[in-house]
Formats: structure tokens, sequence, C-alpha cells
């Protein structure tokens, strides 16, 4: 025997929604710019970010960007990198110019707690990554079954 669905409209149009929100952000990300108030204009940093049990981990290619000029900010559960890109050579013609230049910034929300005080950013050959220790009460327990 079959079981019955009952069509749910609002999950329906709720999951519509969505998904053109997803399309209209990967048609902004796939240009790279994103205007930002009237006179400046970003990139939306491109990001890979996975979890495992203890943590979170955010890696984005920055290629010359020294650390220090990155600035990561966590505050509740919103993550934001910034930075920027130096420039193209100035005085020359060129004959083929793809590199992404300038400012950018990637806000992530996180969403589950973390314990920012013991998160740790690494850089290495033009390569970010953030690890973020989840907090201590979401991560899961393993209890051991002894004998008696």
């Amino acid at each position: 025997m079959s079981d019955l669905t009952r069509w749910d409209p609002i999950s329906d149009i709720m999951s519509l929604r969505q998904a053109m929100d997803r399309l209209i952000e990967e048609s902004l990300s796939r240009s790279g710019w994103t205007r930002r108030g009237t006179q400046e204009q970003e990139w939306r940093l491109p990001v890979d970010a996975y979890t495992t049990p203890e943590e979170v981990v955010i890696i984005a290619s920055i290629p010359g960007v020294e650390p220090d000029d990155v600035e990561i900010t966590l505050e509740g559960e919103t993550l934001t990198i910034r930075g920027e890109i130096p420039g193209p050579v100035e005085n020359v013609n060129y004959v083929l110019q793809e590199r992404t230049y300038g400012k950018f910034s990637r806000t992530l929300t996180l969403n589950v707690p973390v314990d920012p005080d013991k998160a740790e950013a690494t850089f290495q050959n033009g390569v970010l990554t953030l690890r973020i220790p989840k907090a201590e009460a979401i991560r899961p327990k393993v209890i051991k079954v002894t004998t008696k």
C-alpha cells in the first residue's frame, strides 16, 4: 500500500524562492563583483567550507595578499573575511589581463556554535585556512563500554 503525501504549497514556494536566491547569487558570483555603496566595488571572495566533528574549516585562495592585510572578524554567528589584492602594474599596455584584483569580502553565517577564542588562521602559498573549533556543548561524545 502506498502512503498518501499531502501537497504543501508553502513549502514549494519557499523552495522556489531559495532556488531563485541561489540562482541570482551564483550569477553575481560568476562575475565576481558586487557594488558596495555608491563609489566602491568589491568582489565576493570564493571559499570552500566544511565541518568535522571538532571544527568548522574555511579555505580561500587570495594570492598576492600579505597575511597582515587580511581582516577576519567573527561576531556571534557571522564570519567576515576582508582584504585587497594589489592592482595591476600601471603604465603598461596589457595584451591579456585576467587576474582579479581590488577589494574583496565574504560574509558567512555559521550555523553551529563555535569557540572564537581558539580559532586559528594560517596562510600558505596564497591560501588562507581558517579553523574554528566547535563549542564543546555540540561536539559528539563517545562513551566507551567497559565490562566488569
